[in-house]
């Protein structure tokens, strides 16, 4: 592949003048980012202002309407041209408004609206004190099993306050992607990452579970924030800006003019490769790639399974878009130094997770390996160098996403005394207890698993095929083996759901609100839709992908 050919992946915008001006903000262009951030900072308002019996109705309206305001905006963006022939940088060259900035944002506000729904579901657990209760804690900052948790519980009060913070998350994740300067980027992590540690700390059942989780997550977060930021540090130092634009100038060789103050280090590629490792190792560790991954198993199994849901598929969608336009549109010109580095995690990622998921015997740490797995299939797309290449990641990710999500909320469905029942072995025999609720589960499973007719084929043959026409075959070969791996533990677990007599005193299946049944209702939707009429979507993502600069 020519540099000629890999400068088609981006089409070109104006340069900001290097005069100080007052600042020029495209208020349009960023209203879906600016609705979403509106609507948390009124969520937080809400918390303050509105009784407290009013708050959950209010919070999980002003969400659900904030977040299809967004995708709304978003979908006005794309029809109006601004994916394609209108594709600009925006906010001072801060944000790029294209085709792959809109299609990853409408992903992440479709999947956070299902994640809402999960988040308000309050009928899976018996009332408390005449109270319903949700998958969150009385009173967050109360002392697990102390008299002032007791006392909320009896109060019947509930943490409202992780809507905002969801809306928090959203709102960095839209950013994310659609960063066009490395401080962005850095500020855009912070914004989604701050919001997730908190919302996984406040699971109402196995509180102590869940503070360990979140502590796990925060300080190995933090690690990777930190290397980012040392990486960005380092890439100013060699190109003499955080703008996308001017870093790939200085390594293309296309630069004319040399900042005085920086001449020493400018061009300098020690600082240039040192620093791209560190800003990808941050990446990476939101994607969940090995060796970056030893935080997942953990922070899933412990978080609130609703928090689980809405990480698991937001989080990869908003770090795959930000890694996709730091690869493609920053360093084209490294590709020979990048390839063969993610060519090595791909392979790790991929492997890895198929293999170390057969052993586990919880359901949610099951998914998590899973999860790994995945990313590894999404950075063959990643690794293709091509259009086809950005075009089946962004398939793959929108696809993904609702069956996480979905999955989950079947998850938070099978119940024991103790709450969710997520070992293995309390899920024997629940397809002849429950069929409808162990055959959704089975479709989201071969979806996993990459069964064709189902979503997850789609996605991988096009990452595959993808992978296969930018030179990469043998890493398709080890993709096929992993999902070979992958597939025996999906299947053992719709055996043990089928073919297992169930147990006299195994776990209930709980009636879920519509707002559940929504969410497993729309993952299943849109995974066959995906699996056996896919055409209409790859192409849709084949227009998203040509990103601006």
């Amino acid at each position: 592949m020519s540099t000629t050919d890999f400068h088609s992946l981006w089409t070109t915008a104006a340069e900001p003048l290097s005069t100080i001006r007052a600042p020029k903000i495209e208020y349009v262009q960023l209203a879906p980012v600016l609705i979403v951030v509106g609507a948390a900072i009124v969520g937080v308002l809400v918390e303050a202002a509105v009784p407290r019996r009013a708050r959950y109705h209010s919070q999980v309206l002003l969400s659900v309407a904030a977040l299809a305001a967004a995708f709304a905006a978003v979908v006005g963006l794309a029809a109006g041209g601004h994916g394609t022939t209108k594709a600009r940088i925006a906010a001072m060259g801060a944000i790029a408004v294209d085709g792959p900035a809109l299609f990853l944002q409408g992903t992440i506000l479709l999947a956070s609206i299902v994640a809402v729904f999960t988040f308000a579901e309050r009928r899976l657990d018996p009332a408390r004190h005449g109270h319903r209760v949700d998958s969150f804690a009385a009173e967050a900052a109360a002392v697990p099993g102390s008299d002032h948790e007791k006392a909320a519980v009896k109060a019947g009060f509930t943490t409202t306050e992780v809507f905002p913070l969801m809306m928090f998350a959203v709102a960095g994740m839209l950013v994310f992607p659609a960063a066009n300067d490395l401080l962005t980027l850095f500020v855009a992590l912070e914004v989604f990452s701050l919001p997730l540690y908190l919302l996984c700390a406040v699971a109402r059942r196995k509180r102590l579970m869940s503070q360990e989780a979140a502590v796990k997550y925060f300080l190995l977060g933090a690690f990777a924030s930190a290397f980012l930021l040392f990486g960005v540090a380092l890439l100013y130092g060699y190109a003499g800006s955080v703008s996308y634009a001017r870093i790939a100038d200085v390594v293309d060789g296309s630069v004319t003019t040399i900042d005085p103050a920086l001449a020493a280090t400018m061009g300098n590629d020690v600082l240039l490769l040192i620093g791209f490792a560190m800003v990808l190792m941050g990446l990476l560790f939101k994607v969940g790639a090995v060796p970056f991954h030893m935080w997942t198993p953990d922070v899933y199994q412990g978080a609130p399974t609703p928090v689980t849901g809405f990480m698991a598929a937001a989080t990869k969608v908003a770090a795959f878009g930000a890694m996709l336009r730091l690869l493609y549109v920053v360093l084209p010109g490294l590709r020979w130094d990048w390839r063969p580095i993610m060519w090595a995690v791909a392979i790790v990622t991929m492997l890895a997770g198929a293999v170390v998921a057969i052993t586990q015997t919880d359901i949610k740490r099951l998914l998590a390996y899973s999860s790994i797995a995945h990313a590894g299939f999404i950075l063959a797309g990643v690794i293709a160098a091509t259009p086809s290449g950005i075009s089946s990641v962004l398939f793959y990710l929108a696809a993904y996403s609702f069956v996480t999500i979905g999955a989950f909320a079947v998850v938070t469905l099978v119940r024991d005394a103790g709450g969710e029942a997520t070992h293995l072995s309390k899920w024997a025999g629940l397809g002849r207890r429950s069929p409808l609720v162990a055959a959704v589960f089975a479709v989201f499973l071969l979806a996993f698993a990459g069964i064709p007719l189902t979503s997850g084929f789609s996605g991988k043959f096009a990452v595959f095929k993808a992978a296969a026409e930018g030179g990469a075959g043998a890493l398709v070969v080890v993709g096929v083996i992993a999902s070979a791996i992958a597939a025996f533990f999906y299947i053992r677990v719709i055996v043990l759901m089928f073919f297992s007599e169930p147990k006299p005193e195994g776990p209930t299946v709980a009636v879920p609100s519509p707002l559940t049944m929504t969410t497993i209702g729309v993952g299943v939707a849109v995974t066959l839709v995906l699996g056996l009429a896919p055409q209409y979507f790859l192409d849709l993502a084949g227009q998203a992908g040509v990103f601006v600069r």
